[in-house]
């Protein structure tokens, strides 16, 4: 690489903060590079967590160019995304260049406010972060956003996706840099590059070196790759976890003087079960320590009996949720939401309807044979029961929307509601219910509905938990989940 480009010394240090990534950083500084012109757009494409985001941030740094990056994960809208470009680049000029209104109502307005900002600069560099997971994004935002460079002279724009399109950009010409998923020896040298602690207890005599610890974790890390690692396989970060998961376990022969740190022939043979098993690779919200874990699978049982524990999968499925009292509040509104149809929402969540014994009573159709006014026949009355022989809780779901949601949660819960109404707490919360996959989105997206087009619209959704689970989070909070439920 010529010199004039990119110091030696600087390419260097680059190469060795971030590893296995060296033809990429060569191609990325060539056409960075601050003595000669770059490109209008440029793409950064791979898998998630390959070294894109690590790379051009070392790049900008390194280089002396004036650039900004911007977080699509950060930005809830395409307003916000706009509002937040404009504060990074008036952020990163400084006092040199005036303030604008930083009000953004279309694409237009955002142009106009970006050539004001960077009115008089040489070279500018805007970096938008993972742009293909933009929320409630228009099909049109990457188009106008692609074409900022030939808009404003001396701007290149980058993209950091993780799989682009053909038509995604609706352009031609544009330069695209690959970041492929690391291969196995790329994964083994940067987990052993930062190896786990090897710690021995404080009560304990055993010390360990540096060396022993370099010795054994590598063929630590290369056994849970070949043996366990073929689902988190080309992911970094899962590899990483995986190991994290194993390793206290792995080592706990050696912290209790039973191995030494240099017989690893031996701790594979005592640490088999570890490998053979995959609970390691279940993700649960709840879980249980390594130490009990290794405690149950090497606990004997008696010869005349057979174990009575169930099946892992469904010791799995009942353990309880555990949830703060606001997000949990949330999570029951929803499972009532969905399994609830809506014209009953006066009968079962109104303040002024019946009390909880008689609305029990009027839910499951128990009325006094003696006070009959209606002149219905019997024959309509069982025919009706026939008809219906599924019940309604094993139906699927239904959805609905944010207004019925924070209504219902309104009346079951008043006083936490009360407090502030549906504020961006409560906004924040089920926000955080939905990243944790217990309530998913079933309709709406970016002009389905129609709201602001820069808001993204309406949109519907579903709550996928089990009903035990919620009438576990009910009776933590003193609710009787079936008072609300229609058989």
């Amino acid at each position: 690489m010529n010199a004039s480009i990119l110091p030696e010394e600087l390419l260097a240090s680059l190469n060795a903060s971030i590893q296995c990534r060296q033809l990429q950083i060569q191609q990325t500084a060539c056409l960075l590079a601050s003595d000669f012109p770059s490109p209008p757009t440029l793409v950064l494409h791979g898998p998630e967590a390959t070294g894109k985001t690590l790379t051009i941030n070392a790049l900008l740094e390194a280089i002396d160019t004036s650039s900004a990056i911007v977080r699509s994960k950060e930005c809830i809208t395409t307003r916000h995304l706009l509002e937040r470009t404009l504060t990074e680049v008036q952020k990163g000029l400084g006092d040199t260049v005036r303030s604008v209104d930083g009000r953004c109502e279309s694409i237009s307005a955002f142009v106009v406010q970006l050539q004001r900002l960077l009115e008089g600069q040489k070279k500018y560099i805007l970096v938008f972060d993972n742009i293909d997971r933009q929320r409630e994004a228009a099909p049109t935002l990457l188009p106008a956003l692609a074409r900022l460079g030939q808009v404003i002279p001396d701007l290149t724009i980058i993209f950091i996706v993780t799989h682009p399109q053909p038509s995604q950009f609706h352009m031609t010409g544009i330069l695209h840099i690959n970041f492929p998923s690391y291969t196995r020896a790329d994964l083994l040298a940067l987990v052993s590059a930062s190896p786990l602690p090897l710690d021995p207890p404080t009560d304990s005599t055993l010390t360990f070196t540096s060396s022993d610890l370099s010795y054994l974790y590598p063929r630590f890390a290369t056994a849970v790759h070949d043996s366990l690692a073929q689902p988190t396989r080309n992911s970094l970060p899962a590899f990483r976890t995986l190991c994290a998961r194993i390793w206290p376990s792995f080592i706990a022969p050696v912290l209790a003087g039973h191995y030494g740190p240099r017989e690893f022939s031996k701790l594979m043979v005592c640490n088999r079960h570890l490998f053979q098993s995959e609970d390691a690779l279940r993700e649960s919200i709840i879980k249980p320590s390594s130490l009990q874990q290794q405690k149950q699978q090497n606990q004997p049982h008696p010869p005349s009996t057979k174990p009575t524990t169930k099946p892992k999968h469904q010791q799995q499925q009942q353990q309880p949720l555990h949830l703060p009292p606001l997000p949990a509040q949330l999570l029951i509104t929803a499972y009532l939401a969905t399994h609830t149809p809506p014209k009953h929402d006066f009968l079962l969540f109104s303040k002024h309807s019946l009390s909880s014994s008689s609305r029990r009573r009027r839910r499951r159709g128990k009325t006094n044979p003696t006070t009959n006014t209606t002149n219905t026949p019997k024959k309509t009355t069982t025919s009706l029961k026939q008809r219906r022989k599924i019940s309604r809780t094993l139906l699927g779901g239904q959805p609905f929307g944010l207004e019925r949601l924070f209504a219902i949660w309104n009346a079951l819960f008043h006083d936490a509601a009360g407090k502030g109404g549906v504020g961006a707490e409560a906004l924040v919360q089920f926000a955080t219910v939905v990243g944790m996959g217990l309530v998913a989105r079933v309709g709406g997206g970016a002009g389905g509905g129609g709201g602001d087009p820069l808001e993204g619209g309406g949109g519907k959704w579903r709550c996928v938990v089990g009903r035990d689970h919620v009438r576990s989070l009910a009776r933590g909070l003193k609710l009787e989940l079936d008072d609300y439920l229609l058989d």
